[in-house]
């Protein structure tokens, strides 16, 4: 039984040499192994290219809630983001802040939320100016 594997992995090798026009009938191991190596697909050469990405404007105030808004919310939210937001009491940022960090988890702590909402407040009333 040890001579069919051996047969079995001859036929293979000598099906692979035919299909891939390595030899010709009867070729042996060493002429398969003499064969020319597979051709090398041309090289293709990498090019350096340069973005040029627009100015950030900082519209965050800042002062000491501005820092806060951006601690708290610019992992999420872009700046112009937060300053175009329409105006809101301060019931309903306090309703945003428990969504955001009810709903999608934002680490905001619970003490930050008076400051939060005074500078959400005072950022919407600076737009308004």
């Amino acid at each position: 039984m040890t001579g069919r594997p051996v047969l079995r992995a001859w036929a293979t090798l000598s099906l692979l040499a035919a299909v891939s026009g390595c030899g010709g009938p009867g070729a042996t191991p060493a002429a398969i192994d003499d064969a020319a190596p597979a051709p090398v697909p041309p090289s293709f050469a990498l090019k350096s290219a340069t973005l040029t990405l627009p100015e950030e404007r900082p519209v965050l105030p800042a002062t000491a809630n501005g820092a806060l808004l951006t601690q708290n919310c610019t992992g999420c939210h872009s700046a112009e983001m937060l300053a175009s937001q329409p105006p809101l009491d301060a019931a309903k940022w306090q309703s945003e802040i428990d969504k955001m960090r009810e709903v999608f988890h934002a680490p905001i702590a619970e003490s930050d939320d008076p400051a939060l909402v005074a500078a959400l407040l005072d950022l919407q009333a600076a737009r308004v100016r």
